[in-house]
């Protein structure tokens, strides 16, 4: 029997081509009639997999969430939380940093994704594991929630541009380096993330400190 000419549509091709669209063209170059295009099928194919656009990426954002590693949640990992917190956040803001037009979608929580709900239960898990109450477990998974995805959805180095005429020392007297910041944007972005992951994580140390107590 002779072979297909094209390879056969399927809900993760569909996926893959949907997210190669979206990381090069953003949320609104995303479109069932350029998918399709992409894909080289008629448009009403795509809805034997999907029924909406919407649908799309969601599962978009669920292959970025299975990419996070989850493996220092696991019971004989051996890490403490705190180092377990550190690392499951770095991975996790590389799988957004990676895709960070698909962010505005993790923005809405997990939903019914299955990656993104495994996600959330190992972090919740780890963290109850560790000794915290559930509702402080929930109330971290929140925080690295919105500090892991505001930190993914734009570059803070980057908003400057890099032109020092636009840093009137009159007007601004502590910018007269600002025009620097796009040129070193990588050193800046990740210094700060850093930064306030570890205030976090050390914050989160005297809370814990205290629930021990109590």
């Amino acid at each position: 029997m002779a072979r297909p000419s094209k390879p056969l549509l399927s809900r993760e091709r569909i996926v893959e081509t949907a997210a190669a669209l979206v990381d090069a063209q953003g949320l609104e170059g995303l479109s069932t009639r350029r998918l399709a295009a992409e894909l080289g099928v008629s448009g009403p194919s795509l809805y034997n997999h999907f029924r909406t656009k919407d649908e799309i990426l969601e599962a978009v954002a669920d292959a970025v969430s299975d990419q996070v590693d989850l493996s220092m949640f696991d019971e004989g990992d051996g890490r403490d939380w705190q180092t377990a917190l550190h690392d499951w956040a770095l991975s996790y803001r590389a799988a957004l940093k990676a895709h960070p037009h698909i962010v505005p979608v993790f923005a809405r929580g997990p939903g019914r994704r299955p990656a993104a709900l495994r996600v959330a239960d190992a972090l919740f898990g780890g963290m109850v594991r560790a000794g915290w109450p559930p509702a402080q477990a929930t109330h971290i998974g929140a925080l690295m929630r919105y500090f892991i995805a505001g930190s993914a959805l734009a570059s803070f180095a980057r908003g400057f541009v890099d032109d020092a005429s636009a840093y009137d020392p009159a007007e601004y007297p502590h910018l007269g380096r600002a025009h620097l910041l796009a040129e070193r944007q990588e050193r800046v972005d990740e210094g700060a993330f850093e930064t306030g992951l570890r205030a976090i994580i050390d914050g989160l140390a005297v809370q814990y400190a205290a629930v021990a107590r109590d």
